[in-house]
């Protein structure tokens, strides 16, 4: 009986982390699939080894916290495969339709509901991640906001990136060794910026190991059942198997449907968010990337934004009129690449001072985001980690399971 337990409980938690792939690598890779700088089999193999990586160098701490810490409840097999199973179905519910969720606070809210039913909830560690739920998107919006008011003219000038026909790189096959080298049409800045986009996908898919590889294995290590790093492997296998199969969708939402985000832009949310969410996993925080990258997203416009105004016009009285389709403005080529896999010739304009550019220029949020695809993001962000937490309060609560 043990042993088929154990069994049941491996082939749960391989279904949460295959969902977890398919939540996560939309995310990440959403931007450099949907600029058609990467190709959905590549960047479900790179979501695999950087999600791995980031499980094992920093996920030990989220596991932990998962796994032992946040209840004081003992995971016997079935509760964890019955905590597995509703963290699975309602990621799997997400992925369904083609939203990514929120893979921490679905995970925190199952275990939570654990707790709950049992009087076994760690309110001071529970307080604190949900405290770092609250400040986390202020920290993201802020430091975002900074960027976007002093920094972002120039950096839509350093990459502005065209993409050009053909290859990116050729390689010389004239001698033993293959040796690559660019494209026939490629450029020099072409190059260094689709380096850039992979490597912050990269980077994102190392900021997912690290925080949603313990969602899948917590309750397996907690009671016992698996090893902390034979468990974390399995994770991120798990992770690779949603990446190549189910995330082909959620790479769509994010890619081309949610927002035609600029690359610039795209790069900026994305370094912010991850740096965010590592920081966050060393210190055993189960952390949700997607609510923080849109906060970035949000903050980043409303700095961008606030380029109109000085602060001398602020101090009179003279409010910036903020919106996140200010990321669109004269400084960015109408048809520069964009996540939404617009491309083109990008033509920088000249960086206007502070107080000196035209609220003209600055478009409606409208032209950022399409309005219906992101009022079900926000939608199911909320529900779906709450359905979780219901579900295994229910359980627990009324159900004799041991």
């Amino acid at each position: 009986m043990v042993e088929v337990l154990f069994a049941l409980g491996v082939l749960v938690a391989i279904f949460v982390g295959f969902n977890i792939g398919g939540s996560s690598t939309g995310v990440a890779f959403g931007p450099a699939v949907g600029s058609n700088t990467l190709s959905k089999l590549s960047a479900a193999a790179l979501m695999t080894i950087f999600a791995m990586a980031g499980g094992l160098i920093v996920g030990p701490a989220v596991v932990e916290s998962l796994g032992s810490d946040l209840v004081a409840t003992q995971f016997s097999p079935l509760i964890s495969i019955v905590v597995l199973f509703f963290i699975g179905v309602a990621l799997f519910l997400s992925n369904v339709v083609g939203v990514p969720a929120s893979t921490s606070m679905t995970a925190v809210g199952a275990i939570a509901g654990l707790g709950l039913a049992r009087g076994t909830l760690n309110a001071a560690l529970m307080l604190e991640i949900v405290s770092w739920w609250l400040v986390s998107p202020i920290i993201a919006f802020w430091v975002s906001g900074v960027i976007g008011r002093y920094f972002y003219p120039t950096l839509v000038e350093w990459f502005a990136v065209s993409q050009s026909e053909g290859a990116l790189l050729d390689f010389d096959r004239s001698g033993s060794i293959p040796r690559p080298g660019l494209g026939e049409n490629t450029t020099q800045r072409e190059f260094v910026g689709t380096v850039v986009v992979i490597g912050i996908g990269c980077y994102m898919g190392f900021s997912a190991g690290a925080s949603n590889v313990a969602n899948a294995v917590a309750p397996l290590v907690g009671n016992g059942s698996l090893e902390l790093y034979p468990a974390i492997l399995l994770g991120g296998g798990a992770i690779g198997l949603g990446a190549f199969t189910i995330a082909r969708r959620t790479m769509d939402t994010v890619g081309n449907d949610l927002t035609d985000l600029p690359l610039v832009a795209a790069i900026v949310v994305a370094a912010v968010a991850s740096t965010i969410v590592t920081f966050l996993s060393a210190l055993g925080i189960p952390a949700s990337f997607v609510i923080i990258a849109t906060m970035s997203i949000v903050g980043l416009g409303w700095g961008r934004a606030t380029r109109t105004t000085s602060l001398s016009d602020t101090v009179q009285g003279e409010a910036p009129v903020a919106s996140v389709g200010a990321l669109t403005t004269d400084a960015d080529a109408a048809d520069a690449p964009t996540v939404g896999g617009k491309k083109g010739t990008p033509k920088p304009a000249e960086t206007e001072p502070i107080g000196e550019e035209s609220r003209e220029d600055i478009p409606s949020a409208s032209d950022l985001f399409e309005p219906g695809t992101t009022a079900r993001v926000i939608f199911l962000q909320n529900v779906v980690p709450s359905i979780a937490t219901l579900a295994a309060y229910l359980v627990f609560r009324f159900l004799p399971i041991a």
